[in-house]
């Protein structure tokens, strides 16, 4: 256990391996994936991996550890440095070129060129000295590198290479290393599929592939100075979109038992980092906000969440799990998929996922980023892959029993399916001012009616597993989407009063009337007992406190109790209680 002010910091949003290896930063070790990656061997190697799961951070491990001239302390004390014949075969004996395309994300092509160009041009630019001082070179060869690291008229760091330049680029640059050198040389190129993504988004995805196409064909298929290449991305995209002729490259997709344990923190890192902290009492709830994917074989978190979570409970012991991972995208391909509900997505397929059941599907491993949302079965492996969904179980083949992995990736599902809910009630002013009607006028019968109806034009919660407060919040929403629509109320939710929170209160100033509600999950149906521990809640914790201090005369205290797509409610006015069951 480290003691307090001498732990490592957390490297939150640090992804260079040197720099968490000597700024005193907490390291997982992932070294075993240059022993399994060395081992399993493949000229050509892609792994496809969900965003944040520590690619780019692994990417720069291995530059780290194969370049020529690497400092070999940063791997002191970690499961790499036990590989004494490896390390002695591999370690610092190679040039590499090393590349991202995470930032080729240009609004149209002319511009994702140009980001194209500044990548290739600054890590040419890397190997100056060491190539424009080289006397072995030819005029010719030298003439090639300048075309890499020329700068347009304006001087702004602004590469001018032309496309055809840019396609052989890799190449060139290989060929004058490996002359130098006397080495062949390893390429790393790191989320290889973003500028395809950006392209699709932007409407330029032929040109881009075409690109794309041409530099791997270069750089990755044609090239006598290649000892080995490690890409990363999210997709694993079609081998006729972009590998075209490309022999055979080594595949390490999500379903592939090979360094399954390399990407993501698996139960026994979580374990030590908790501990690290002295933060084990928060092990349960973060098992079940950031676990649950399956890769291979392996079980694991994600490990952007976990860090990001830890560090706010070192800052506040008090906080509550919240999304991270999921606020680091737009999170489009769950948006796009939930509109197709109805549309070859069924509401009970979203119903068993939402209510931690499985469904089963067969995936599309390679896709092409232009025809992601062309059909459903593609929008299921486009989840998949992301890590919106994951294996329940060991796929038999190409089927996958497909189920949500934890709480943060379910809210961003019920999210979504709670605003297209919400866009619904927004177009039907009736339908909201006559539940609000008979809310205001204490008409337990109506409300129950009405609610019903609403619960029947969105999903249901099934009675599974996943835990009450779950189901309660799900519900809890529908009734907020609804009320949350009122003009002329002042709406709050889960605010605090008396001696608790709340769920939902309304104040309608011009009629001093307050009404709270407090929501139940009816386990088993058991309507009458969820609806009585409702209105116990709103009278023990004094809910209405706040109400009566704002000047609310008439306070409406309703009960709900839901079960799938049934509900029961309970109203209290003044001590005085009427209730209806809607059977």
């Amino acid at each position: 256990m480290a003691g307090v002010g001498i732990r490592k910091k957390l490297p939150i949003g640090i992804e260079n391996f040197e720099e968490i290896r000597t700024e005193g930063f907490y390291y997982v070790d992932k070294t075993a994936m240059i022993r399994d990656l060395m081992n399993s061997w493949g000229k050509v190697n892609l792994f496809t991996r969900p965003r944040r799961f520590g690619k780019s951070l692994n990417m720069s491990m291995l530059k780290a550890f194969f370049e020529i001239d690497c400092d070999k302390a940063l791997f002191d004390g970690l499961a790499i440095a036990e590989e004494k014949e490896l390390c002695g075969t591999y370690m610092g004996k190679f040039p590499v070129i090393s590349i991202s395309l995470k930032s080729v994300s240009g609004v149209d092509y002319k511009s994702a060129c140009s980001m194209m160009r500044s990548v290739i041009g600054n890590e040419a630019r890397r190997f100056e000295t060491v190539l424009m001082g080289d006397e072995t070179l030819t005029e010719t060869e030298t003439g090639l590198y300048k075309q890499l690291i020329t700068l347009d008229s304006s001087g702004q760091n602004i590469f001018s290479m032309p496309e055809s330049t840019m396609k052989e680029s890799l190449k060139t640059l290989s060929a004058l290393l490996h002359k130098h050198y006397g080495k062949k040389v390893i390429i790393l190129i790191d989320e290889y599929d973003v500028p395809l993504a950006k392209a699709s988004d932007k409407g330029y995805y032929a040109d881009m592939a075409d690109l794309i196409r041409g530099m791997f064909d270069q750089a990755l298929k044609t090239n006598e100075n290649l000892y080995l290449a490690v890409l990363t991305g999210c997709l694993r995209v079609s081998k006729e979109s972009i590998f075209t002729g490309l022999n055979n490259p080594k595949m390490y997709t999500i379903l592939d038992a090979n360094c399954d344990e390399q990407f993501g923190f698996t139960d026994a890192e979580v374990r030590q980092m908790l501990d690290y902290y002295d933060l084990t009492d928060y092990y349960d709830v973060t098992k079940e906000w950031y676990d649950g994917y399956k890769i291979g074989r392996a079980n694991v978190y994600n490990p952007w969440d976990v860090i990001n979570w830890c560090d706010q409970l070192l800052t506040n012991p008090n906080k509550s799990p919240k999304s991270y991972w999921a606020n680091t995208s737009g999170n489009d391909e769950v948006r796009r998929f939930i509109r197709r509900m109805g549309n070859g997505v069924t509401k009970a397929q979203i119903e068993r996922l939402i209510s931690g059941e499985a469904v089963q599907k067969k995936i599309v491993e390679q896709l092409t980023y232009n025809s992601l949302y062309d059909s459903v079965e593609n929008m299921w492996s486009l989840l998949y892959a992301t890590g919106y969904l994951t294996q329940s179980e060991t796929p038999v083949g190409d089927v996958v029993w497909l189920t949500i992995p934890n709480e943060e990736v379910r809210g961003i599902f019920t999210g979504f399916i709670l605003g297209l809910f919400e866009e619904e009630m927004a177009g039907d002013g009736a339908a909201v001012a006559e539940f609000c009607g008979a809310l205001k006028a204490g008409d337990p019968a109506d409300v129950e009616r009405l609610f019903t109806e609403f619960m029947k034009r969105t999903i249901s919660i099934r009675d599974t597993a996943v835990r009450k407060e779950v189901k309660e919040n799900f519900y809890h929403g529908i009734l907020l989407g609804i009320i949350g629509l009122k003009s002329g109320w002042d709406i709050d939710s889960n605010r605090e009063s008396g001696e608790g929170y709340y769920d939902i209160s309304a104040e309608i100033e011009d009629e001093e009337t307050g009404i709270i509600i407090e929501v139940k999950y009816a386990e088993n149906e058991r309507f009458e007992e969820a609806c009585q521990k409702a209105l116990d809640q709103i009278n023990q914790s004094g809910y209405a406190d706040e109400l009566k201090k704002d000047g609310m005369w008439k306070i409406l205290k309703y009960g709900i109790a839901c079960y799938k797509k049934r509900c029961k409610v309970v109203l209290q006015q003044e001590g005085q209680e009427t209730e209806t069951l809607r059977r």
